[in-house]
């Protein structure tokens, strides 16, 4: 499973972690204004805004987990299972494959309300990439400095909520999600007050207990309460370094370590964990052997040029000694 976040101090940041059991091998991908997308239903974007994020690339082809355009709009496609429901072709619509959804918002929109305004006429047409490829369930965050929306495509539609808390994890639906933060309304940063009786005299015996009963396990549930919770209430320094770095802290906050979450072919994990700076384009990374964070600066490529630039990751653990 994943989960998705925003931040906001001097600039702002958006970045996920994504939690699988195996990678497919992929990239940070910079996709400059005149690569052209040729997309299935909806013709070719020959001109585009540039992007960068997180790419499994095939057939010289851009399969974005999550991207950050040049104007500052983000999305982090989420796993979705047993609740997405793609539509067959519908010629009233703008039928767009979910693979290409990413491309065809970030492409076009500067803004959460240009991206609305797509979403309108949109339908997540059910087309697969290749046999080898096929469709991802999946559920998306769209954020811009200041909004964040979340898209559904599920049996009775195209869903959309406006996700004041800022972040996104997977099943069950947004709805429910922002529904059941009422069951820890009383969490707090702050030490407790004894509501519990005034004929007994209780007192604390530990910091942190104004966040007791907020759940620590790897449910998407439960990581959705702990990182919103953890993101409503941090608080750094507005420095690139302080802000990446109190971003890299709120996505640890709800990581998953190899071994506790078993599946069908093996451990799911956090592969990698992203941060975009979105107002200056650069995307950090840490992946499961590396924690020293890695960038790359979308800025210092040509971003009029036609092909895509791919780095791969840097996985090995880098451990400074220090005598």
């Amino acid at each position: 499973m994943c989960t998705a976040a925003v931040y906001r101090t001097k600039d702002h940041y958006f970045g996920r972690n994504l939690d699988y059991e195996f990678a497919y091998h992929q990239t940070v991908t910079i996709t400059p204004r005149n690569y052209p997308f040729h997309f299935r239903r909806m013709g070719e974007m020959k001109n585009h805004y540039a992007m960068i994020g997180m790419a499994f690339v095939q057939e010289d082809y851009p399969l974005y987990y999550d991207a950050t355009n040049e104007k500052g709009l983000s999305m982090a496609g989420l796993n979705f299972p047993g609740n997405a429901d793609y539509k067959p072709e519908d010629p009233k619509k703008d039928n767009v494959a979910p693979f290409e959804f990413i491309p065809w918002i970030l492409g076009q929109c500067a803004t959460v309300a240009e991206a609305r305004e797509k979403l309108s006429r949109l339908s997540l047409w059910k087309e697969d990439f290749s046999a080898q490829l096929p469709l991802s369930p999946l559920h998306w965050m769209i954020s811009d400095r200041e909004q964040s929306i979340v898209a559904e495509s599920v049996r009775d539609g195209l869903k959309i909520y406006e996700n004041p808390a800022g972040v996104l994890t997977n099943n069950p639906p947004f709805d429910f999600h922002m529904l059941n933060l009422a069951n820890y309304m009383g969490a707090s940063p702050e030490d407790p007050v004894n509501r519990f009786s005034d004929q007994i005299e209780l007192k604390t015996y530990s910091r942190g207990m104004g966040t007791m009963g907020i759940p620590g396990d790897l449910s998407s549930a439960s990581r959705f309460v702990k990182a919103a919770f953890t993101r409503l209430n941090s608080i750094s320094g507005e420095s690139e370094s302080e802000s990446v770095s109190q971003f890299f802290h709120i996505l640890g906050s709800v990581a998953q370590q190899r071994g506790c979450c078993k599946v069908e072919h093996g451990y799911e994990y956090t592969i990698y964990s992203s941060c975009c700076n979105t107002d200056r384009g650069i995307y950090y990374y840490t992946t499961y052997e590396n924690s020293r964070i890695t960038g790359v600066d979308m800025h210092r490529e040509n971003l009029d040029d036609v092909r895509l630039v791919s780095y791969p990751l840097l996985e090995g653990q880098d451990i400074r000694m220090q005598n």
